[in-house]
C-alpha cells in the first residue's frame, strides 16, 4: 500500500506515561467496531474496576493497512514495552481482541549456534491477542516487570480461542 504524500507512520508527541495503554488503529473497514473498541478501553479496570483507564489512541488514516512489523519499525519510543493494535482482526471478531506486541526483542540471528541454540530455536513470542478489558493489566504488569510478554503470550495460548481475558 502507497501512501500519501502528507501521511507518515509516525507517533505523534502525546506526552505518555509509563502507564497509559497505547493503541493503533490499522484497519478502517468499520467504525462501529471501532467505536465499541474504544468504549471499551476507556472503561474502568481491575478487581472491582477500581482503576480509571489511561489510553492513548492513534486513529490516523497513515496506519491503514500498517503490518505489525511496519508498526514495530515506526516505534522508536524507548520507554514503550507493548503496542496493541486495532487490526483486521480486531474488527472481524466478536471480541474485539486486540493485537499485542512485544516492542522488545532479542535479535538472535548473530548469536553462535554452539551456545545459544535453544534461544534460536525458540525465540520469545511477539504478539498475542487480548480482550480491551485485559489491556491495562498487561501494561501495567509489563511496565512494573510483575510479568514478562512470554508469559502473557502463553497465558492466551492457552484460551481455546488464543485470547488473553482480564485476570
Amino acid at each position: 500500500m502507497t501512501l500519501p504524500e502528507n501521511l507518515e507512520r509516525v507517533l505523534p508527541e502525546i506526552g505518555r506515561d509509563l502507564f497509559d495503554v497505547l493503541v493503533i488503529r490499522t484497519d478502517f473497514s468499520d467504525d462501529e467496531a471501532w467505536k465499541a473498541v474504544v468504549v471499551e478501553l476507556h472503561l474502568p479496570w481491575g478487581p472491582g474496576g477500581e482503576f480509571a483507564a489511561a489510553v492513548q489512541l492513534i486513529d490516523s488514516p497513515a496506519w491503514s493497512g500498517a503490518t505489525a512489523d511496519e508498526v514495530l519499525t515506526a516505534v522508536v519510543d524507548e520507554d514503550l514495552i507493548v503496542v496493541f493494535l486495532a487490526d483486521h482482526g480486531t474488527m472481524k471478531s466478536p471480541a474485539r481482541a486486540l493485537l499485542a506486541l512485544s516492542t522488545v526483542w532479542e535479535d538472535v540471528s548473530g548469536l553462535d549456534p554452539v551456545y545459544y541454540q535453544e534461544l534460536i530455536e525458540s525465540p520469545d513470542p511477539r504478539e498475542f491477542r487480548a480482550l480491551p478489558a485485559a489491556v491495562h493489566g498487561v501494561q501495567m504488569d509489563l511496565a512494573l516487570g510483575n510479568v514478562d510478554f512470554a508469559e502473557y503470550a502463553g497465558a492466551a495460548s492457552a484460551e481455546p480461542d488464543q485470547v488473553l481475558r482480564a485476570g
